[in-house]
């Protein structure tokens, strides 16, 4: 495998101890999102200091930016937000390290997944969140990848099931996660079925799906054909029709989905646990945490590319959101934070 990274050599401090970041010290729709001036996050032992050149929006942003469902404030914070800063996904370069670091140095390009907001011109990240970026990959390409892709992986590859002759379903094959998902499952040797709206049709059968269903025209849960793995990242059918399309020995595989104000996906996702242990069939969710190793290592062989749809400006956050949100992104939307971030 090989690695990508700039010349190990001390980064100069940063001109000033402020830093743009978009803010949200309150609940709410894409407005509640400001660019803000504050304070450039300090570092313990054993955590890196990154200067952000891009962004990945994904799910999780828009629910920490509306406290929507609201199980997730536990989490978040119940009447606002704990940190303040939205973003997880990052692409940048390392500028400073704490002292018991040992992977990195400054100078290293580097991509993952944080819990300390990434949409902003620098981010502080624990070492083992992060690591070397794909060399082939841009840093918007990389910014992208982390959570999606570990959760399609995962998802994929938890138990096994995905076999070189396994007929495997993507629900929601031109999102985030499904662009990722059709790619991994076909680099595992499947047949795949790819889910999505006509306009992405093309796109999906470019990432390698052997069949692709119009979901506005045909509903895939009424018809004849078999899948020994059906994964879900929509959550618009109930389990039992999911269930009927499978193979007596099929898994299915809940990555997300929408569901109540309270509750969310998490409703579907208890009946499917409580259901498993009575029914032949595995019914799974997972949380994604596998290292990006395996990522890397998959993008760098070139089984895996992202897909970006658009780029927004850091000062324009809100829109990305909102258009994350409301209009059915295609694939993923970048947050470009340093003009330089297509840059290896």
């Amino acid at each position: 495998m090989t690695t990508t990274s700039h010349p190990a050599t001390v980064s100069a401090p940063p001109e000033s101890t402020t830093m743009s970041a978009i803010v949200q010290r309150e609940y709410g729709d894409s407005a509640v999102l400001r660019l803000k001036a504050i304070s450039i996050p300090a570092i313990t032992d054993d955590e890196v200091l990154i200067r952000v050149h891009a962004a990945g929006v994904n799910h999780a942003d828009w629910v920490s930016t509306t406290g929507e469902p609201l199980i997730g404030r536990l989490a978040f914070g119940l009447r606002r937000p704990k940190q303040p800063v939205r973003g997880r996904d990052v692409a940048g370069v390392i500028h400073a390290v704490g002292p018991a670091v040992t992977r990195f140095r400054p100078g290293d390009a580097v991509y993952g997944e944080l819990d300390t907001g990434t949409f902003a011109e620098y981010a502080a990240a624990p070492e083992r969140a992060v690591a070397l970026k794909p060399a082939n990959l841009t840093f918007e390409q990389a910014a992208v990848v982390p959570l999606s892709a570990r959760t399609a992986l995962q998802g994929l590859t938890i138990a096994d099931d995905v076999r070189p002759d396994s007929h495997v379903l993507i629900n929601g094959a031109s999102g985030g996660v499904g662009t990722f998902a059709v790619q991994i499952a076909k680099s595992l040797g499947a047949e795949v079925t790819a889910v999505c709206s006509a306009r992405n049709a093309e796109l999906a059968r470019s990432l390698g799906a052997d069949h692709v269903i119009d979901y506005t025209e045909t509903d895939f849960t009424t018809g004849a054909e078999r899948y020994d793995v059906i994964f879900d990242s929509i959550g618009n059918h109930s389990l039992s029709r999911l269930r009927g399309v499978l193979t007596r020995r099929g898994t299915l595989v809940l990555s997300s989905g929408t569901g109540g104000r309270v509750l969310g996906p998490m409703g579907r996702i208890l009946q499917a646990l409580l259901m498993t242990p009575f029914v032949s069939q595995t019914l799974r969710t997972f949380t994604s945490g596998l290292p990006l190793d395996r990522i890397t290592e998959l993008v760098e062989a070139g089984e895996v590319t992202p897909v970006i749809e658009r780029a927004y400006p850091l000062a324009e956050t809100g829109q990305a959101i909102r258009h994350f949100a409301e209009r059915h992104a295609r694939a993923k939307i970048v947050i470009r934070v340093t003009p330089d971030a297509e840059r290896r």
